[in-house]
């Protein structure tokens, strides 16, 4: 076992993990035993100990990351813990980090709206993002900051355990994907995901991130195209 977040990086780093150069989506954590830091607090669950997303917060706020720094509250997820839908983004924003729950700015409203296209309902899914703190000016998060914060987002899924995954944008399809392939690439048809503490994979759709549709309203053309695919699935299953 890992007795720290540290050593189990350097374990990922060690297996190739860290670049994310892999021309091929995978299942990043299908041979890798998962641990992080443990905590100082004896009333916190170590992460492999963990089976209730309540139990993650503390674990992540007792985790010692400079990004904790300068911002607000944690902003670890909203909606249904027992949804069979999971929705994963990038990193909070101002208004994330102001009221601690992820998708609730202007990319938040847009997502409702899109949700509301294909008669989904915010209060059903579980929305989260593949970092729960919130970046210094908003930039994209790093690979390390990514690895860094990989196995609470794993843990998120397992708990959770949906049937489908929605990935938003590119630094979610990179962390649960293990893939530098661009967005382009990865839309459009449908992946799996597993990790080592699940019995069955997952399905995994790719599209883009609703800030991205924002700023080129050009894509909501293929956005709307990636919602009916879910929809389908959805309905279908």
């Amino acid at each position: 076992m890992f007795q720290s977040n540290k050593e189990y990086l350097e374990f990922l780093k060690q297996s190739g993990v860290h670049s994310f150069l892999q021309e091929t989506p995978n299942n990043l954590f299908e041979e890798q035993q998962k641990q992080t830091q443990l905590p100082e607090d004896k009333d916190i669950k170590s992460l492999d100990k963990i089976t209730e997303i309540k139990d993650l917060i503390p674990l992540i706020l007792n985790h010692n990351s400079t990004l904790r720094k300068n911002t607000k509250n944690i902003a670890l997820f909203d909606g249904n813990i027992k949804s069979k839908l999971m929705i994963i983004g990038e990193a909070p924003g101002k208004e994330e980090d102001e009221q601690g729950l992820p998708f609730i700015g202007s990319a938040g409203q847009l997502l409702n709206k899109m949700l509301s296209a294909i008669e989904l309902e915010r209060k059903d899914i579980y929305i989260t993002n593949t970092i729960p703190w919130k970046l210094p000016q908003n930039r994209t998060p790093t690979d390390q900051e990514i690895l860094e914060f990989l196995p609470f987002l794993q843990r998120q899924i397992e708990i959770i355990n949906p049937r489908i995954i929605y990935l938003l944008g590119t630094t979610a399809a990179k962390a649960i994907l293990s893939t530098p392939l661009s967005l382009d690439t990865l839309r459009e048809k449908w992946h799996d995901y597993k990790s080592i503490n699940m019995d069955t994979s997952v399905k995994v759709l790719v599209s883009y991130h609703p800030s991205t549709v924002l700023q080129s309203p050009k894509l909501k053309k293929e956005a709307w195209d990636d919602l009916q695919m879910l929809q389908k699935e959805l309905n279908e299953n």
